[in-house]
């Protein structure tokens, strides 16, 4: 339902407003960004995965500890070093930010997918490395979270590994590829029904 409002469009406060309660008005919803976080209390947090098993709390050390109020994270290789990178954006406390990671750089493989039969960006397809005695799946879904989009490049992260020994692609279609002695370090682009692993070179640019 539509509510008046005058020239500035700014809408008429209804009752009392009791700030005591956290309660305020604006008369126009554009005008909030012109003033103060509307939630600087709800700070951010960075949690670190130790081991599979855990989480440690490293906001503090780590820069993240603020009262930004993120609203979206996206990790991604920013600088193309094969370490995930995080940018956060913020509902307040300045604009979007950067965190390079800056861990001892590790190995790593990442993976564009061309598709033919399924979808051309090869959305929805499975992927599962074999490193080891470990295994690492990915999943094409590039939506992350409320206002953001993750890459459409898939990054497996190595260790100290030199390769991927066999890498399963299950596409869309149906159909299932695999590619074995994937060496490190390096963006390969698979495309559906073809045994090419195509390398990126550094500095090359592909098509999405």
């Amino acid at each position: 339902m539509s509510q008046p409002c005058n020239a500035d469009c700014d809408l008429a406060q209804p009752g009392e407003v009791d700030e005591e309660l956290g309660e305020f008005w604006v008369g126009a919803p554009f005008k909030i960004r012109q003033q103060h976080n509307l939630s600087a209390f709800e700070r951010n947090r960075l949690f670190l995965n130790v081991k599979g098993r855990d989480f440690l709390d490293v906001s503090h050390i780590g820069g993240a500890d603020s009262d930004g109020d993120a609203r979206a994270s996206v990790a991604m290789d920013v600088n193309h070093d094969g370490m995930l990178d995080l940018v956060v954006r913020q509902a307040g406390g300045g604009p979007l930010l950067i965190y390079e990671n800056r861990f001892v750089p590790r190995n790593f493989l990442r993976v564009s997918l061309r598709g033919r039969q399924s979808n051309r960006l090869g959305i929805g397809a499975r992927l599962v490395a074999t490193v080891g005695d470990r295994q690492i799946t990915r999943e094409r879904y590039p939506a992350n979270t409320f206002m953001s989009q993750t890459p459409l490049v898939l990054h497996f992260g190595l260790a100290d590994a030199v390769q991927v020994e066999r890498l399963v692609v299950v596409w869309p279609s149906g159909l299932e590829q695999t590619f074995t002695d994937l060496k490190a370090n390096r963006h390969i682009v698979l495309t559906e029904s073809s045994a090419e692993v195509q390398v990126v070179e550094p500095g090359q640019f592909i098509a999405p």
